[in-house]
Formats: structure tokens, C-alpha cells, sequence
């Protein structure tokens, strides 16, 4: 096996862009791409029927084009270079001792620095640098080839998604604690709403970002598996974990004022009423965990045409004492209506109290764990069980590729996570739209999108995108056969700028950007390491 010295990039460009390659080994400066049961009683509680709920089937409102993600690209371009000049003119000795100096970044920089962290969450390594390692153990081709690993942690360190001098201090009554992230917080919020209708059932509850640096709004809560970190407090989908909207918590003496919120509501009341605000008056079921849950809340919701359902814990005011306290044997339940509302208490490890006003007082046989026998069990909890776990599915489609590292500075981290959770929303709108892959397929695909996909169309993909190839292994392959069972052929491009007219059946699968490369010069430019 004959071995051949390793092209850079640029020079893989250079070669593709005149008629012979460079065979120095001078190392290249690197500059940013430019772009511009028994049933107790049958009867439901007597209550108003709220408008029709929302189709089962939900929709998908996405207007065709790369606006949605340009405008956001362009925001983070705009104030990373603003944080970029504003670090620099305030620590001039610090910058100039760095070995690397700042350039400007664009859109296309960008695009392949979150492509990079993205993949930084599918492929697990101790630290960024191992990334850029040439040890056997941890050498990967792909991120050296696409930036250099000072250009990569200076993006990381200069990320900014809003203007440090806007800030108000933290006297002003405006004060923001979260203002680093908010622009970030807002657009994503709209986006996540406008995009995808979910079903009608969703779900309330909270999610936990691990970080244990100093942060006067980091959470404790022992329940859950990171324990101390930023709380989210989300709204997702109840079959599919959709995030339809969600709010960074922001210490207990944050002010929540939501929209035509009733007086009545204390501060986890209004959470949620700001959460599903926008879904008011649609039909749609809600289910609360007992952090929510009160009786107040589900009479205001219910008042506006919204069901909905949750555990509710024993020392909530408005309650009735004496059926709280009394006790009951495993399997049994009992439940008392007022109103709109309907009480339910079952017996099963521990007592469980649900308040609802979605459900009849009615029970279903259901099979006993580990055995084969069945008991009634109230309706209004099989119901909980089934689509109260909307967030939780969530995080746990996350967990697997989180690219989340250890860092003091939470706006580094909490962002990472939001756009995580972007990703996960785009798997879902992308299999409601009847398409098929895993999550670990689609995010590959978006990888492979971001590093290899021209914003510019197809024009410019035939004729100035080499600068963006990858190099690393390639992986020749023959041509599919045509329809008519012909062999398909193409021209080799490179062999097409030297003047000789060559056709090959090969393919490059880890260049779809360049489709007709012959394989001899595959080899030749991309320091594969293979015989001809």
C-alpha cells in the first residue's frame, strides 16, 4: 500500500481550482469562507362543553426557504463580532498575547462551527481538544479540516447573541437576568409556535440544565438526575415531547406577568397560564404535575375553554379535609364532583390525589403488575400516566447526544441546550411530514447539511463550493445503473480542468458536493491512503 502525504484544505482547493496541487507542507492561514374494570358511575360531573379541541392530525405550518434559519445565523454573526471588537478594545494586552488573532466571522463560519459542536454531541470525546488530536486514538479529520482549533475555541469564547451595552445594571427595575440569552429565548419561542400545531394533548412540567457554577438562579431538585443546574419550564407535546413554548426560571423574585392573567393565580399558576396563553380557547387538554396543580387555576383555565388534569398535593387549600384524610385500601378509589371539577383519590403504594376537569368519574380494569389478574382503576389517571410524560420525552431524546460541557459561563451552556432542543423539534415536524429516520439520522443529515449544503442554490454548488470539502476517508463508489439498465458515467471534474476528457462510474459517497470524481484523483487530492 503506497502512502500519500496529507492535503490541507486550502490546498485541496488550490489543487482543484488550477491545474496541479501544492506539494509544500507549509502550513496555510486560515480565513473565513466569505458569504453574505367496575364502573361507579357512567355520568360525567356537569360541566360546559368547551369549544372543539384541535385536530387529532397535527399541522405543520413551515413556508418553504432559508429564511427562518438566516435570520438567526445573522443575529448570532452580528453580535459576535460586536462582543468580538468590545472584548478587544477593553483587554488589548490580554488579546494581543493570544497566539491567534480575531478575524470577523460570517454566516458560513457559523453554520460550520454549530455542525461541528452538534457532532461534538454523537462523537464523545474527554475534552475539545481531542477533537483536533492526531493521536491514533482520537484523530478525527473532520474538524481539523473544517477550522482550525484556535478559530474553533475563539468562536466559542466571542458567542454572543445580544449587545452587552444595552444591558441595564442590576439596580434598574428593568434588569434582566437572562438578557445575554433573550433575544435567543424570544425568537426560538416564536419559531417553536409558529411552525407546528400540536396535538391536543400536552403537558406542563419542568426540565433541569446541569450547571453547578455560582448563578443566583440555579435550582436544586433532588428528583431529578443533574440535580442542580438552569430550570426550564416547558410546554411539550404529550405523544411526540414537541416543545411548543418554554421559560428560563429566573429566581423566585422574578416577575411573571402573562397576558389577561386572573388576579387569583399565584406565581406556579401564572407560569402556566403564560405557557399555554396562546392556546387558550382552542380545546386543547392540559395535564400539571402537583407543582401546579390548584384548584384556582383549573377553574380560570376551564373558564377560557380549556380542560385539564394533574395530581394535586394534600396541603392545597380549597381541598375537602375529610375526603383528603380518609383512608382506603389498595385498588380502591373514591371521588367527589363540585361544579366543573371532579376530586379523585386511589389507593395504590401511597395515596394519589388527582383533580380534573376533563374526565367522568369512571374506572377501567387494567392488569396488575407481575401478575395476571386486573382492577379498576380511575380513568382520569390511566389518562395522566399516558400523556403526562411530554417533557420527560423530551430530555430523554436529548440525553444520548448532548454536547453539553463543563463551563462557568451558563449563557454558553444554556443556548447549546435550546438549540439541542431546536433540533429535536425539527425531527419532529420532519417525521409528521411523512419522512422516515432516526433522530440520530436526521441530525447527521443537518450535520451534513451545515458543512456540505450551498446556501447560494445549486448554480453556485456546480461551481464554487470546493472550498468547502472535508477531507478524511473517502469511500469510492460505483454509479447506480440508469432506468433504462445502462451504465451511468460521469466526467471527472478535476480531470476536466487539466484538459483530458475522462469518465468514470465512481462516486465519492463523503463528497456528494463533487458527484463525478474519478477515483484515481480522489485519491490523489484527498490523502486517502489506498493503492490504485
Amino acid at each position: 500500500m503506497s502512502r500519500r502525504r496529507m492535503y490541507s484544505t486550502e490546498e485541496a482547493y488550490a489543487f482543484l481550482a488550477s491545474s496541479s496541487g501544492s506539494d509544500s507542507g507549509e502550513e496555510l492561514l486560515y480565513l473565513p469562507s466569505s458569504s453574505s374494570s367496575s364502573t361507579d358511575s357512567d355520568e360525567e360531573p356537569p360541566r360546559h362543553r368547551p369549544r372543539p379541541g384541535p385536530s387529532t392530525s397535527p399541522s405543520i405550518n413551515i413556508e418553504p426557504g432559508p429564511s427562518a434559519i438566516s435570520e438567526l445565523i445573522n443575529l448570532i454573526v452580528e453580535e459576535t463580532n460586536r462582543y468580538a471588537e468590545q472584548f478587544i478594545a477593553a483587554n488589548p494586552q490580554e488579546y494581543h498575547a493570544r497566539p491567534y488573532q480575531w478575524t470577523p466571522t460570517n454566516a458560513l463560519e457559523l453554520k460550520n462551527f454549530f455542525a461541528l459542536l452538534f457532532n461534538m454531541g454523537i462523537v464523545k470525546k474527554p475534552t475539545i481538544r481531542s477533537y483536533w488530536s492526531n493521536d491514533m486514538l482520537y484523530h478525527t479529520p473532520l474538524y481539523r479540516s473544517v477550522m482550525p482549533r484556535a478559530r474553533f475555541e475563539a468562536l466559542l469564547k466571542f458567542l454572543h447573541y445580544a449587545n452587552n451595552e444595552n444591558c441595564p445594571p442590576p439596580s434598574d427595575p428593568n434588569f434582566d437576568r437572562i438578557y445575554k440569552i433573550r433575544p435567543l429565548v424570544n425568537y426560538l419561542n416564536q419559531k417553536f409556535s409558529e411552525v407546528y400545531t400540536p396535538e391536543k394533548e400536552i403537558a406542563v412540567d419542568e426540565s433541569l440544565v446541569h450547571f453547578k457554577g455560582r448563578l443566583h438562579f440555579r435550582q436544586y431538585l433532588p428528583n431529578k438526575r443533574a440535580r442542580y443546574g438552569v430550570k426550564l419550564y416547558k410546554l411539550c407535546e404529550s405523544a411526540t415531547g414537541y416543545t411548543h413554548k418554554f421559560r428560563v426560571y429566573e429566581g423566585k423574585d422574578s416577575k411573571i406577568e402573562p397576558p389577561e392573567c386572573p388576579p387569583v393565580l399565584k406565581t406556579t399558576g401564572k407560569i402556566v397560564w403564560d405557557l399555554v396563553h396562546p392556546l387558550l380557547d382552542q380545546g386543547y387538554n392540559i395535564y400539571l404535575d402537583n407543582f401546579y396543580t390548584s384548584v384556582p387555576l383549573l377553574q380560570c383555565l376551564f373558564a377560557k375553554g380549556t380542560v385539564a388534569c394533574g395530581t394535586i398535593r394534600r396541603n392545597q387549600r380549597d381541598l375537602p379535609k375529610i375526603f383528603v384524610r380518609q383512608k382506603l385500601k389498595k385498588g380502591e378509589s373514591k371521588a367527589v364532583c363540585k361544579d366543573n371539577m371532579m376530586l379523585v383519590k386511589y389507593q395504590d403504594k401511597r395515596d394519589v390525589l388527582v383533580l380534573t376537569t376533563l374526565h367522568p368519574d369512571r374506572s377501567t380494569p387494567v392488569q396488575v403488575r407481575g401478575t395476571t389478574e386486573s382492577a379498576p382503576k380511575p380513568v382520569c389517571i390511566q389518562d395522566y400516566n399516558k400523556f403526562m410524560g411530554g417533557v420527560d420525552l423530551s430530555d430523554q431524546a436529548l440525553q444520548p447526544y448532548t454536547a453539553l460541557r463543563k463551563t462557568k459561563a451558563w449563557y454558553k451552556k444554556l443556548p447549546l441546550h435550546l438549540f439541542q432542543i431546536t433540533m429535536y423539534n425539527s425531527f419532529v415536524v420532519y417525521k409528521r411530514a411523512g419522512n422516515t429516520c432516526t433522530y440520530l439520522q436526521f441530525q447527521e443529515n443537518v450535520i451534513k447539511d451545515f458543512l456540505f449544503g450551498d446556501p447560494e442554490g445549486e448554480e453556485s454548488r456546480a461551481t464554487g463550493s470546493e472550498n468547502r470539502i472535508v477531507p478524511g476517508q473517502h469511500f469510492p463508489a460505483v454509479l447506480p445503473r440508469r432506468e433504462s439498465g445502462s451504465r451511468q458515467q460521469k466526467r471527472c471534474r478535476v480531470c476536466s480542468k487539466r484538459g483530458i476528457r475522462k469518465c468514470t462510474i465512481y462516486h465519492c459517497e463523503t463528497c456528494p458536493h463533487i458527484p463525478g470524481l474519478c477515483i484515481e484523483d480522489c485519491f490523489k487530492i484527498y490523502h486517502t491512503t489506498y493503492d490504485i
